[in-house]
């Protein structure tokens, strides 16, 4: 079937399926014209007048598509409309010239006289001209125009309801994955783990049992009240990554996992970053660590800003049994699906991300392009102004 259509393809290229349009075009043309839809059936198939007819159609339909495919895109779609409408007058004037000649042919095959045929004179040429070639080509170049017109104007309807569509199903799909992102943020045996944590320290250390209630109070409270925004400012992200690793300390035993921070980051400024992008990573880390007994557990965590550019790499020793990357896709707060959509959505030229696991190590490194907060400056008021308001 593919093999017989592409041998039809030329058909579809040069427009010939439009023939028979126009063949039915002009023969309701000539039924109005004549009045009987038989008497001009028998002219066009069975007489002289075939000749003419085959004028009318080869020539309108090489103006209309002239006209549609040459002069439209070239002078219309570009908004020259004085050059439009002189060419587009020239090309009417050439083809209703170019047909007039159809009805000479057409008395030159007949052996008829052309007075017998037409029931004019030969030097009449300006009376068909403007009485019938000329009235036809226009009205044929108005239907095709119409046609053409109509068929863009609903093709761009369609376009824009494909894209308000896309947008829609985007929107739609954004909030998903916010929601799916607010319920991740509280991980209810992250919060009884450290609940119980810090419970064991009230007897054995109670300054420090003191003070990682107060990060974990940080932490809710930045959960509940801090990150509700699209945007926060990076110190207050980096704040609660200090304080969840500081909380995640006290579940292992520094002999259990090494744990290594590099944070080279001096001043954060004006920076805002969305809440709880970096989170997931660093959770998994500490959620999928090795648990080796006989060699080291680690976790190794880097944190640069240059510029507006912040980097995150982060690693973990895994199982060899168990494929830390499996583990995040299946138990990981948002999943990694997730975490990558969302990146896309926040930052959809402004991030890249690398996640591959070898040698019995998970390694992440992400990249996000940060934007500043713009502060509105509230203008200063006139000296006047203010001792108005004084007085």
């Amino acid at each position: 079937m593919t093999l017989t259509a592409s041998k039809f393809d030329w058909i579809f290229k040069y427009k010939l399926h439009h023939l028979p349009f126009w063949f039915v075009y002009h023969y309701l043309w000539w039924t109005v014209t004549i009045g009987s839809a038989w008497h001009a059936a028998n002219n066009i198939f069975f007489s002289a007048y075939s000749i003419k007819y085959c004028f009318y159609v080869i020539f309108q339909a090489i103006g209309v598509y002239f006209n549609l495919y040459f002069l439209i895109p070239r002078f219309l779609e570009k908004g020259r409309f004085v050059e439009y409408m002189f060419c587009l007058l020239g090309t009417i004037l050439v083809t209703a010239t170019l047909i007039v000649p159809g009805y000479y042919v057409s008395a030159w095959i007949s052996q008829s006289t052309f007075e017998e045929l037409y029931q004019r004179k030969p030097e009449q040429y300006l009376y068909f001209f403007q009485i019938n070639t000329l009235p036809s080509t226009v009205a044929s170049t108005t239907l095709g125009m119409s046609i053409k017109l109509t068929k863009n104007w609903i093709q761009s309807k369609r376009r824009e309801q494909a894209l308000e569509k896309a947008k829609l199903e985007l929107e739609k799909e954004k909030l998903e994955t916010e929601l799916k992102f607010l319920k991740s943020q509280f991980n209810p045996h992250f919060l009884f783990n450290t609940i119980n944590s810090i419970f064991v320290l009230i007897n054995k250390n109670p300054r420090m049992a003191s003070e990682s209630l107060a990060k974990f109070s940080d932490i809710l409270r930045y959960q509940l009240y801090e990150c509700n925004e699209q945007q926060i400012p990076l110190n207050q992200e980096l704040n609660y990554l200090e304080n969840f690793i500081e909380l995640q300390k006290l579940r292992h035993d520094h002999n259990e996992v090494t744990l290594s921070q590099q944070v080279e980051i001096l001043h954060t400024g004006n920076l805002i970053i969305a809440p709880f992008v970096l989170m997931p990573f660093v959770e998994n880390a500490f959620k999928h660590v090795s648990k080796h007994r006989d060699i080291t557990n680690w976790i190794d965590l880097t944190l640069r800003l240059k510029e507006n550019e912040l980097q995150l790499e982060i690693s973990n020793s895994t199982s060899l049994l168990h494929s830390s990357s499996t583990e995040f896709m299946r138990h990981s707060g948002i999943g990694l699906k997730n975490v990558k959509r969302r990146l896309d959505l926040l930052y959809p030229d402004g991030h890249q991300l690398s996640i591959r696991e070898e040698n019995a190590a998970f390694y992440v490194s992400l990249t996000l392009d940060l934007q500043e907060r713009k502060i509105i400056e509230m203008p200063a008021m006139a000296e006047d102004t203010v001792l108005k308001i004084n007085s």
